[in-house]
């Protein structure tokens, strides 16, 4: 009877440990590489939103450190690290707003 008992209880753990992979770790880990995608694919011209809510366009992204500057209009620059960046968004995004 132990035996029985004890095949049991490892079935709920490998039926536990299959909830836990599909219901939270595989779909942050395909969050995760689609923020890496992003970042990697950030390019000079590209409107993008950052975490903070600005809007603006990338005029400037540098190879060798992790920050790029961007254009929120004619005259203001800023410069952010490139992890604050949430999305890309679709050309003439900002020319609409």
């Amino acid at each position: 009877m132990q035996q029985s008992g004890g095949m049991e209880m490892i079935f709920i753990l490998v039926i536990f440990g299959l909830i836990f992979y599909f219901m939270m770790y595989r779909p942050q880990a395909k969050r995760q590489k689609q923020q890496r995608e992003l970042l990697s694919g950030l390019a000079k011209g590209d409107e993008v939103l950052t975490s903070g809510g600005l809007i603006g366009k990338i005029t400037k992204v540098s190879a060798e450190n992790e920050n790029i500057v961007i254009a929120l209009n004619d005259t203001v620059e800023v410069t952010i690290k490139r992890d604050f960046v949430v999305a890309v968004l679709p050309k003439g995004s900002l020319k609409s707003l």
